[in-house]
């Protein structure tokens, strides 16, 4: 079965609406505009209309930068996690689980002396308009309740749907045969933001119609809605910004670097090595690092370890302690484990590889038999005094 409409598909401007505020029966001014509603239309709505009926309508006052001000602070309020930023820009994920800029906020299609929230359920908001509509006119319509938003790698914003009641949101072919004969896998057409899209080819933004109806496709759902749409976290492969992306891989690389004594047999890359070797030499020039190779085995077994690698660090102490601890954090970064080994003869172990100095410890390291996973931050109580 394909996603595509049977035959033509139509795009109908709902005229004559007037401004709405909140209180306002939505249902009922859509009923009277558009009487020549018909059963198995979509009828697609800009979520600002939902907003001001809703009364998600937060008053601010006129001076733009105090406006700006509480803009900002409704932008974290209404967000659950900010997901990139750039300059004053904010891409964060709402209490709704979408990811857009500024959690949706809007100051556009309002009064100078207001700004916009998003509608707290737009799923709902679209089960009681199609609801609404079928008590008033006898129809059974779909409802798209839709917001402008950007997406990842592509320049220009475009409607998604964002509520939706009364039709499949998404088609899936998964194991369907295509005419040369290939079985697609993951294709996975987000129905109700094509439809979205498409009515905002009739809607537009300055000329006031902010309803629209889709004619020519097939609806009929009674469970799908919008939060379909949303990807969860744990498969989203771009949740967050590079620069966040960079700050949180430096706080659970400490949290991952906790001692590692269980391997697999797996290399570890030369230059994953000496990139964590570089890292850990920044923390003093003093200290020494060796990367035992041709008689690795052999140290191994005379330090009684079972590990794939083994570097040797000499220098100061100090020095060297937080060059190691440097290490194995910048390997657990890269998904190694490590631990850090004494070396109990270290004049034996020079003599043995013929180094230029002696050891002051080792770091065992390689793949771990499991994978790496941020500890949790350790609990203050008495631990961390402060006077």
């Amino acid at each position: 079965m394909d996603h595509a409409a049977a035959g033509k598909v139509e795009i109908l401007a709902v005229e004559g609406l007037p401004e709405f505020r909140p209180g306002d029966d939505l249902s009922g001014a859509i009923a009277s505009a558009a009487r020549w509603l018909r059963s198995g239309d979509i009828v697609v709505v800009t979520s600002k209309v939902v907003s001001k009926v809703e009364g998600r309508l937060v008053r601010v006052p006129a001076d733009p930068e105090e406006r700006d001000r509480i803009r900002r602070r409704l932008v974290f309020e209404e967000s659950v996690r900010i997901i990139a930023r750039k300059a004053r820009t904010l891409i964060t994920e709402n209490h709704l689980g979408i990811v857009q800029a500024a959690s949706g906020i809007d100051a556009s299609n309002v009064a100078a002396d207001e700004l916009a929230l998003l509608p707290a359920d737009p799923d709902a908001s679209a089960r009681a308009l199609r609801f609404g509509l079928r008590e008033r006119l006898g129809v059974e319509v779909a409802v798209v309740i839709t917001d402008t938003m950007g997406r990842a790698w592509r320049v220009g914003q475009t409607d998604a749907a964002i509520g939706s009641s009364g039709m499949a949101v998404l088609h899936g072919y998964r194991g369907q045969i295509d005419r040369q004969g290939n079985e697609l896998a993951v294709t996975e057409i987000a129905v109700a933001d094509e439809v979205a899209a498409a009515a905002d080819l009739v809607k537009g933004k300055l000329g006031a119609l902010p309803v629209a109806i889709v004619r020519g496709l097939a609806i009929g759902s009674e469970t799908a809605t919008a939060r379909d749409l949303v990807r969860p976290v744990d498969e989203d492969l771009f949740r967050l910004g590079t620069e966040e992306a960079v700050a949180q891989g430096r706080r659970e690389a400490v949290l991952l670097a906790g001692p590692v004594r269980s391997f697999t047999n797996e290399p570890v890359a030369d230059d994953v090595l000496r990139d964590a070797v570089a890292a850990a030499l920044t923390v003093s020039g003093q200290v020494r690092f060796a990367h035992v190779a041709e008689q690795r085995k052999r140290l191994l077994d005379e330090l009684a370890i079972d590990a794939t690698e083994i570097v040797l660090v000499s220098g100061d102490e100090f020095e060297a302690g937080a060059a190691v601890r440097g290490l194995v954090v910048a390997l657990a970064a890269e998904g190694i484990g490590a631990f850090w080994v004494p070396i109990p003869d270290p004049d034996a172990v020079r003599t043995m590889l013929d180094l230029p100095w002696a050891p002051l410890c080792a770091v065992a390291l390689g793949h771990p038999a499991s994978p790496l996973t941020p500890q949790h931050p350790a609990d203050l109580d008495e631990r961390f005094l402060q006077r």
